[in-house]
């Protein structure tokens, strides 16, 4: 495995349930290199398995064969390492807990001090734009709001990967644009490396440096495709180059989802 890389996956397979009848193979030969600083978002029919993938590289569950590094460790050992913060759909605050607390949970879990941990909790809120409100409730918060909530926490211990499973999948649209703008900024502020999943086409190309199609299951990495784009801001959604990426991404979503199982 490249020491480059902080993602590197060769062969890939996951077979749920093996050696039984009710055996489903998700995934199969997926080859994926991601290399430091990276956005890279990965799209795909729906039930391809991308979350299951993001499961894989996340050390939630082991693959059934094939290579997988992280910063050059296995998965499971750079959980360990917590090597990555990881944001899902549902935001997953505790109901009892401040936004400040909640940022807090893994640095307490990590043994920080209170007062270290204090301080980062809200050095993070103020990188999400929330530094007013650190004493709010999550019933007190916006889902956008939660959201970014959600982003700090994951990113309070700096880790080398940020893994990220639909995050604004649950948003109106405008907050939905408002968060993709927002998520860049913290990634340009923090270097962290980001992989992105989604099932909006427009999304994943404001987002990304490069576009990950997978096929339908079992998955592999069907294209990747760069996106070359001037500075991602909200106007760029109406230029002739994002109109040309998103019709690319489509089309050649559009012929993976023709290809029969293997």
């Amino acid at each position: 495995m490249a020491q480059d890389l902080v993602l590197e996956i060769a062969g890939l397979e996951k077979t749920f349930n093996p050696g039984r009848p009710n055996a489903v193979t998700a995934i199969s030969g997926l080859d994926l290199s991601v290399r430091p600083r990276e956005f890279v978002s990965i799209i795909g029919p729906s039930g391809c398995g991308k979350s299951t993938l993001l499961r894989l590289v996340g050390g939630l569950i082991d693959p059934t064969a094939g290579d997988l590094s992280v910063n050059g460790r296995s998965a499971q050992e750079a959980r360990l390492a917590r090597d990555y913060g990881m944001v899902f759909q549902a935001a997953g605050l505790l109901d009892w807990r401040s936004a400040v607390r909640n940022v807090e949970l893994p640095l307490e879990l990590m043994g920080w001090s209170k007062l270290r941990r204090r301080a980062r909790a809200r050095e993070m809120l103020e990188l999400v734009d929330l530094g007013g409100f650190a004493s709010h409730y999550p019933s007190e918060l916006s889902g956008g709001m939660q959201q970014r909530v959600s982003i700090a926490r994951a990113l309070s211990f700096e880790p080398a990967l940020l893994l990220m499973d639909e995050p604004f999948g649950a948003l109106d649209e405008m907050t939905r644009e408002y968060m993709q703008t927002e998520l860049l900024k913290i990634w340009r502020e923090t270097a962290t490396t980001v992989i992105f999943i989604t099932h909006s086409i427009p999304e994943a190309v404001f987002l990304s440096k490069r576009v990950a199609v997978m096929s339908p299951r079992p998955a592999r990495i069907a294209a990747e495709i760069p996106v070359e784009l001037p500075e991602r801001t909200p106007a760029v959604r109406d230029t002739e180059e994002f109109f040309r990426s998103v019709s690319l991404v489509r089309r050649t979503l559009r012929t993976v989802e023709r290809e029969e199982p293997r």
